[in-house]
């Protein structure tokens, strides 16, 4: 189970890193996603990404890793309802790496969701034990994770067309 802890802990820092590195990008969609001016997405954008930051920091650490998880599900399930809102619309989610208007579906809705219910099931259960095993899964996790991404994100007109 610790894999979860530093599978969820790298996803987090990469988000964090993701915001710091396009900034512009970010605060539109999370604007957009929050129906708000892009001041105040500038602002939620970088209230999310201390978050992130400091969740990934927390849920590596033993005696702090509960508190980590429960700020990574929180703000999974805040991102989650936010999209939800936006159900149905075209837009860049901002949960890509890269700039993709997509529509708001269920698996964008639901993928923050199962991130959240992922992290709260082993936060209440079980301790983080270090091992190499947890790193390598960890990562492997983290790819597979990425794949997904990737896949959901080609359109069936993309497809049409190879």
């Amino acid at each position: 189970m610790s894999a979860i802890f530093i599978f969820s802990a790298l996803l987090l820092a990469i988000s964090a890193a993701h915001k710091l590195n396009d900034r512009k990008r970010m605060a539109v969609s999370v604007a957009n996603i929050a129906g708000t001016s892009e001041f105040y997405g500038l602002l939620l954008f970088l209230l999310s990404g201390v978050i992130e930051a400091i969740a990934a920091l927390a849920l590596l650490l033993p005696g702090l890793h509960h508190l980590g998880g429960y700020m990574a599900a929180a703000l999974w399930v805040v991102y989650s309802a936010a999209l939800l809102r936006r159900y149905g619309q075209t837009l860049d989610c901002g949960c890509d790496l890269r700039f993709i208007e997509k529509p708001v579906g269920l698996f964008v809705i639901a993928r923050p969701l199962i991130l959240a219910a992922l992290v709260l099931a082993v936060t209440t259960t079980v301790p983080i034990a270090w091992t190499g095993e947890a790193v390598f899964a960890a990562i492997a996790m983290l790819s597979l994770y990425f794949a997904a991404s990737e896949l959901a994100a080609i359109s069936p007109r993309t497809l049409g067309t190879m």
